[in-house]
C-alpha cells in the first residue's frame, strides 16, 4: 500500500508549531505533497529530516512554495513550468514533480501544485492565474500521454462543482468558483482523462470540504470549499482504495486552514 497525503500547510513553521508533526507521526504517510510552504530550503529540509525532499520556494518572500517529501527513493525531480526558461516570480513555488521508485520496480509520478488564488477586484491576478492554468493544462496533457501512473495533487484554488462549496450561490462571481476557472478542471477530467479521487470516493456531496476560513465559525458550521485534490491518471486511479479528508476534531486543533487529503493506493 502507498499512502499519499496532500496538504496546504499555510506556512510550514506555523503548522509544525500547531501540531503538524504529531499528525505526520500518527498518520505515517509514505509521501507528503505540501503547498504554501513559505520557507527556505534550509527550514524545509530541517523540519523534514529523514525524508527525500524536493522543494521550490517562491521568488516572492513569504509566498507560495511547494514540496514533495517521500519515504520512497526519488529518481527524478522537475521544478516549475517554465520549460527551461525563468518563470515570472508569481509563478514560482507552485509546481514540483517527482518520480518515485516503488519496491516492485515500478514508478509513480507525483506533482505538488499550488494554483494562484486570484482576486476578481484585481484583474491582473486573474490574468496571471489563467496564464498559469494554460501552462498546467499543457503539462497535464504531456504527463497523461506517457501512459504512466501520475497524480496531480494540491491546492488548486478552484471549487469544481456546486457540491464543492457550501455557499455556492453566494460565490458565483468569486475567484475560485468562476465558470472560466471551473472549465479548466472540466478539461483535465473530461478531455485529458484524469480522475478526481476526492469526488469519486466522496459521493455526490456537498463536500467533503478541505478548506475553511480561520474567521468566524466557518469550520464549526462546515462552511467550506473543496479546493484540495488528488487527480490521477486512470492506471493509478483504479488502484485507489481509500480517500480520506483528515478534518481536525475542532477549530482549536487545526494546524492549517486546510485539511489534508489522504489517498491509499494498492500498488
Amino acid at each position: 500500500m502507498l499512502t499519499i497525503a496532500t496538504a496546504n500547510v499555510n506556512g510550514i513553521r506555523a503548522a509544525y508549531r500547531r501540531g503538524m508533526d504529531a499528525w505526520i507521526a500518527s498518520r505515517t504517510p509514505d509521501v507528503l505533497l505540501l503547498q504554501e510552504v513559505r520557507a527556505p530550503d534550509s527550514v524545509v529540509n530541517d523540519l523534514l529530516d529523514g525524508w527525500h525532499v524536493a522543494h521550490q520556494a517562491c521568488d516572492i518572500k513569504g509566498r507560495a512554495g511547494v514540496a514533495v517529501a517521500s519515504r520512497l527513493p526519488v529518481s527524478a525531480v522537475r521544478v516549475g513550468l517554465g520549460a527551461g526558461e525563468p518563470e515570472p516570480p508569481v509563478d514560482t513555488g507552485r509546481w514540483v514533480e517527482a518520480d518515485l521508485d516503488l519496491p516492485d520496480g515500478g514508478r509513480v509520478t507525483v506533482v505538488s501544485a499550488y494554483i494562484h488564488s486570484g482576486t476578481v477586484s484585481q484583474p491582473e491576478t486573474m490574468v496571471a492565474k489563467y496564464a498559469y492554468l494554460e501552462k498546467v493544462t499543457a503539462r497535464l496533457r504531456a504527463l497523461a500521454a506517457t501512459g504512466e501512473r501520475v497524480v496531480l495533487a494540491g491546492d488548486l484554488n478552484i471549487a469544481h462543482r456546486n457540491a464543492d462549496i457550501k455557499n455556492w450561490k453566494g460565490n458565483l462571481k468569486s475567484a475560485g468558483f468562476l465558470p472560466e476557472e471551473r472549465a479548466y478542471v472540466d478539461t483535465w477530467l473530461d478531455e485529458i482523462g484524469l480522475v478526481d479521487l476526492g469526488r469519486l470516493h466522496g459521493g455526490e456531496g456537498p463536500g467533503p470540504f478541505t478548506w475553511w476560513s480561520w474567521r468566524g465559525r466557518a469550520f464549526d458550521n462546515d462552511s467550506g470549499w473543496r479546493i484540495d485534490y488528488q487527480l490521477a491518471t486512470p492506471s493509478l486511479a483504479e488502484r485507489a482504495v481509500k480517500v480520506e479528508v483528515d478534518r481536525a476534531p475542532s477549530h482549536e486543533e487545526r494546524w492549517s486552514d486546510h485539511a489534508p487529503l489522504v489517498v491509499t493506493y494498492d500498488v
